[in-house]
């Protein structure tokens, strides 16, 4: 029972040491050196070669300003367009119109570009080159780069392309060139390099305007400010500021013309009438004259007089609504086309109605907004036909308003219709002559009164558009910006060592997460809990093949000499109450040091005085009797064959105390030969003549020959080499012990070198529940190298930073 609960420890717990991770990641700190220059050396190409763009800034403000002019006389309203319509001037600072206008104000005929040779540099507003164009259409020109290179003072080589076809030619300086539909000449620049290339091209306004749409942006700086801030990013950071200032320039001059529309028509409107009425009044007081003359009359009566006045002003009154009617219909016809900008005033010619007038406003903002809508969203879709309704709405609200309107002015001509009928009577009492005479003098007071209220309101119409302000305001003109906002070289910078260092430490994850080898100590005692009886270190000389050389004995002074005798010291503890004692050690599979371990725990035992016989049990590919440079004619398999006697197979070496048996030829049935009772006869007369039995097996793993030796043995060594053995090597031990209930199974770590990179990075806990006498005390010497006790010519490479560690 004791034995079973042996092998049912628990593992040790082990806990995350900061330490060990800190040298793990700068273990390989070239690795993440290399990766962080690589990335920089990427950002800075890739700085080089990638164009630079540059931002450019200003500010308007939006509001609704007031003339002194308006304070004066009594002027028609400009409907309010309601509080920060963001949405619409920014449609509006975006249009083709206004943008195609900013863009003329450029110097935008020719563009110069100096080829360079990582990328071509546009140079405005510098003009390298005097080009005069001598023949140029705007609708069909050479539209492609044109390559300009000095050849002396009098000749110069262009290079161009016709029907894909390159085209080099010399020309001399001032005479005519044509490429396809374009003819200029270019002036003697003065003296340029050779080498100095430039590029040029011939544009038209229509040809800047993605660039300018593409690189415009806009928006409120804060919600509710009224304050628009604009941008645009190009690669040019004079032009950029240049287009910016002209769009705001731009948009106050459209601002301004459209508050002034309003004005603007009511004065045309105007003036047709007055065109009309003029004839008119010309007409009458000819007409008057010339009944005068014809009639001999020099003047009407006081009562006719009197009927006259009352007569023209009733006449005047009507003249006046027959006016208001005719600028009805054609707000009507306005508002059923939704044209825009719809807005008409009608305070100047005597009507007011303050419903029609906020109709009129909404209809123009929500216009507006279907357009702004327009350039996102289909015909078809929800927002616009939810705009669409309120349109419907307010446009049948408005139309509504306009009939009631017409129908008050109608009633009102009744009205002056039945006073007129009157007065008509009571001029139809005087005599023939004096009524033709005041029907005549009527006709002309009737035209020239209403001449002279037009010409009145025509006249303010005209002081109230002169005095309409801009509801926009440049805060802030736009100024060059040479510091570029793109690519941003901080970030980039900043990114590719960010880059850097994840490439390094992923690549080091990466590394740690694909290694399937064992390489320290606290990776066994995680996988397993059969007890650590030492680490051997990795002797740093070359070793040959045949380990002639046993390596404890040569350099006994070394770090390796001094790990080996610790194994030796742990495994004195072992069975400790036995005198004579055998070992058998193995592994999982060839090439992971058993052998080794074998030979130089054999050597070390009998410098101790112990009486040590190494026998070397692998039948099938023993290189013993290479290490003690014997032949293999005669071992353990002639012996097991009863071919031989165990005196015959016993070898000296040359160190005292140390025999060996070699394995002898290899047999056909080398595990029947290995589970004869020959072989347990043997072990039992040799534990009577020696006091260690050192048993080299064949690997566990790969064929079962060393199974009976383990159950025989006192102690079972099972050797794990570091950088060799899989992590599956650490759990055969304890299915081994398992298996066949023993509690005598230990592990010794073989050829052990500090590598930081694959150790784990845990600390084992030998403390509290399964800690005690099944775990032995060990060390690895890890930087112990120079404490001055060993002769040791182990020396790490510079660039390991594990150096720097140890001092």
């Amino acid at each position: 029972m004791e034995e079973i609960s042996k092998t049912q420890r628990k593992l040790l717990t082990q806990e995350i040491d900061y330490f060990k991770i800190a040298k793990i990641l700068l273990s390989r700190w070239y690795w993440i050196a290399a990766s962080v220059g690589l990335t920089v050396i990427i950002s800075y190409t890739y700085l080089w070669y990638t164009p630079k763009t540059y931002a450019s800034s200003g500010t308007l403000k939006i509001e609704e300003k007031k003339s002194e002019i308006s304070d004066i006389i009594t002027v028609m309203s400009v409907p309010d367009r309601g509080p920060s319509k963001i949405q619409s001037i920014t449609t509006v600072l975006q249009s083709r119109n206004l943008i195609l206008n900013a863009i003329k104000k450029l110097d935008y005929r020719i563009s110069f570009y100096l080829m360079g040779r990582v990328r071509t540099t546009e140079l405005y507003p510098a003009k390298p080159l005097d080009i005069d164009l001598i023949k140029f259409d705007s609708l069909n020109f050479y539209h492609d780069q044109i390559s300009f290179k000095s050849v002396n003072q009098n000749s110069f080589e262009l290079t161009y392309a016709i029907a894909g076809k390159e085209v080099q030619k010399k020309y001399d300086y001032g005479s005519t060139v044509d490429i396809g539909p374009t003819s200029f000449s270019i002036k003697y620049p003065g003296v340029l390099s050779k080498n100095t290339t430039y590029l040029f091209k011939f544009n038209i306004p229509e040809d800047y305007i993605n660039r300018v749409r593409g690189g415009l942006q806009m928006g409120e700086t804060a919600k509710n400010s009224n304050i628009i801030g604009l941008q645009v990013t190009d690669s040019n950071p004079q032009f950029a500021s240049d287009i910016l200032n002209n769009i705001m320039t731009e948009y106050v001059t459209f601002d301004r013309n459209q508050k002034a529309q309003s004005a603007s028509q009511m004065i045309d409107f105007i003036d047709s009438q007055l065109s009309f009425l003029s004839t008119e009044v010309k007409g009458s007081e000819n007409s008057i004259e010339k009944y005068k003359k014809k009639s001999k009359i020099v003047d009407i009566s006081t009562a006719s007089s009197k009927s006259t006045t009352q007569a023209a002003e009733i006449e005047s009154s009507q003249a006046l609504l027959k006016i208001q009617l005719i600028a009805l219909d054609q707000l009507k016809d306005q508002i059923t086309r939704e044209k825009n900008n719809v807005n008409f005033n009608f305070t100047n010619i005597g009507t007011t109605n303050p419903t029609l007038e906020l109709a009129i406003t909404k209809l123009d903002n929500l216009i507006q907004e279907r357009d702004a809508l327009l350039k996102t969203y289909n015909a078809d879709s929800k927002p616009i036909i939810d705009i669409n309704q309120k349109l419907l709405q307010i446009k049948v609200t408005a139309l509504n308003n306009i009939k009631d309107m017409r129908s008050g002015i109608e009633k009102n001509m009744d009205f002056l219709n039945g006073q007129l009928a009157q007065v008509n009577e009571a001029l139809m009492a005087m005599p023939a002559a004096q009524r033709d005479m005041v029907s005549l003098q009527r006709d002309f007071e009737i035209n020239d009164k209403v001449y002279s209220f037009l010409s009145e309101k025509k006249l303010e119409a005209q002081i109230s558009r002169a005095g309409i302000l801009p509801g926009a305001t440049i805060i802030e003109l736009s100024q060059p910006n040479f510091a570029a906002v793109s690519p941003n070289e901080r970030d980039i910078h900043r990114s590719a060592i960010i880059l850097g260092l994840a490439i390094g430490l992923g690549l080091i994850i990466v590394v740690r997460v694909l290694n399937p080898y064992i390489y320290d100590k606290e990776t066994i005692e995680s996988l397993t809990t059969i007890p650590i009886l030492g680490v051997i270190r990795k002797f740093q000389d070359p070793i040959d093949e045949d380990n002639s050389e046993i390596l404890a004995l040569i350099k006994p002074r070394s770090i390796f000499a001094e790990s080996v005798r610790s194994v030796r010291t742990n495994l004195n503890f072992l069975s400790s109450e036995k005198q004579h004692k055998v070992i058998c050690v193995t592994s999982e599979v060839a090439g992971e040091g058993k052998s080794f371990v074998a030979v130089n725990l054999s050597s070390t035992l009998s410098l101790i005085d112990k009486k040590v016989i190494l026998i070397g049990a692998d039948l099938r590919r023993s290189r013993l009797h290479k290490t003690f440079r014997v032949n293999n004619d005669k071992g353990l398999s002639n012996y097991l064959a009863h071919q031989i006697e165990m005196e015959d197979i016993i070898l000296h070496s040359e160190h005292k105390n140390l025999d060996f048996i070699p394995s002898g030829p290899v047999p056909p049935n080398p595990s029947e030969l290995l589970h004869s009772e020959r072989m347990r006869v043997l072990i039992d007369q040799l534990k009577l003549k020696y006091d260690i039995v050192m048993i080299d097996t064949a690997p566990i793993g790969l064929v079962s020959d060393a199974i009976p030796l383990i159950s025989m043995s006192d102690i079972n060594v099972f050797v794990i080499r570091s950088g060799k053995s899989k992590f599956y090597a650490a759990s055969i031990p304890q299915r081994i012990s398992q298996e066949y209930q023993l509690n005598n199974t230990v592990i010794v770590l073989n050829a052990y070198a500090e590598e930081v990179l694959h150790s784990r990075y845990y600390t084992t806990k030998f403390s509290g529940e399964g800690a005690g006498s099944h775990y032995y005390y060990y060390s690895d010497y890890s930087g112990y190298e120079d404490s001055g006790y060993y002769l040791n010519d182990e020396k790490s490479p510079w660039w390991k930073i594990g150096r720097w560690f140890k001092k």
